[in-house]
């Protein structure tokens, strides 16, 4: 209706979507892009990070985190990561129905933070995860409200924001007293925190990190599987080379 690159104005400011890869692609690469400025009002509302800390900080924690992550270290990841989906993935049983959205969750979510946070630092047991669920589910809904508009008006959403950044204040906690002194055991909260600046800002700091490595992962992994399960040609081609690296199921 409106094309693939289109204004609308709202909240008092305007939103420009970018639809189309060829679109994408000129406007990620355009010399009148900064990035900081476009996502520093966000994260300020999103996790109260102020604008002179942000600003402080980001280029080092940008290049840091582009580093730890780069294709050629991503095989250190793996292993563990693989190693806590299989974990998780053991829970689910042979058999059952469920909605794919939460299992999709209910299995990367304790495998991602155990991997970048470290194993025990995040509430991950059954007994502990389900508060913790409810409120990064409905800061996770409503991130894209937040980070445009004042809190007052999305009073649950505070609510589970003010929740999870005091969950944060021990989770710093917990990785700072076991930080190691070598490089190579540290977790990518760890290296976080050794980079920071202000260190008082190393719970919004580890909420916004958390955000990040849940809000696209599982809905890409959900569409994903969605997509391969209702192909059937697709599906039976992924299970064959699944079967032909692990043999058959069982």
């Amino acid at each position: 209706q409106h094309g693939p690159v289109f204004t609308i104005f709202a909240l008092g400011k305007r939103f420009t979507f970018v639809t189309e890869e060829e679109g994408t692609e000129t406007f990620f690469k355009s010399e009148d892009l900064n990035f900081e400025q476009a996502v520093q009002q966000a994260v300020k509302n999103a996790v109260s990070v102020p604008a002179e800390a942000f600003y402080q900080n980001h280029g080092n924690l940008y290049s840091m985190m582009k580093g730890k992550m780069s294709p050629s270290n991503l095989h250190m990841f793996s292993g563990p990561l693989c190693k806590e989906l299989h974990e998780h993935m053991a829970h689910l049983g042979t058999d059952g129905t469920g909605d794919l959205n939460d299992l999709v969750r209910h299995v990367m979510y304790p495998a991602v933070v155990n991997t970048l946070f470290g194993k025990g630092i995040c509430p991950t047991s059954p007994s502990e995860i389900k508060e913790f669920e409810e409120h990064f589910q409905k800061y996770d809904e409503d991130f894209e409200y937040a980070s445009q508009m004042p809190e007052c008006f999305l009073r649950n959403w505070s609510k589970s924001k003010k929740w999870l950044l005091k969950l944060f204040e021990k989770v710093v906690l917990d990785a700072e007293r076991t930080n190691p002194s070598e490089t190579a055991s540290k977790t990518l909260l760890q290296h976080l925190l050794d980079n920071l600046q202000g260190k008082h800002l190393a719970p919004n700091y580890g909420l916004l990190m958390l955000w990040a490595a849940q809000a696209n992962a599982v809905p890409v992994a959900f569409w994903t599987l969605a997509f391969i399960l209702s192909n059937p040609a697709i599906y039976k081609k992924v299970m064959d080379d699944l079967a032909s690296v692990f043999g058959k199921a069982g």
